[in-house]
């Protein structure tokens, strides 16, 4: 029997301006493990895992890359796989 569970992960639906924005927060929040851009067909067009090893001039080339890809895509996907044991505390709550 299996008994691995799946990382946490979370979908947000953003637009091109939106993307870059969003990347930001979560990359600050730490918990993030790896990041899956997807174009609104629901293919994968970039894969960015991130670890605590990744800083400063290894990221550039992938800001580059994202920058490319919000200024060319109207909709996107962004999957955010987090560390297991680790919760989002922030609940959207509606308007």
């Amino acid at each position: 029997m299996n008994t691995e569970t799946k990382p946490p992960q979370e979908e947000h639906c953003l637009t091109g301006e939106q993307l870059l924005q969003k990347i930001r927060e979560l990359v600050h929040e730490g918990s993030v493990r790896h990041l899956i851009l997807k174009d609104e067909h629901g293919h994968t067009l970039l894969e960015v895992p991130l670890t605590l090893g990744v800083v400063g001039a290894l990221i550039a080339p992938v800001w580059a890359a994202l920058g490319a890809i919000a200024a060319l895509v109207s909709n996107v996907t962004l999957v955010v796989v987090r560390d297991p044991g680790t919760t989002n505390d922030k609940t959207e709550t509606p308007s």
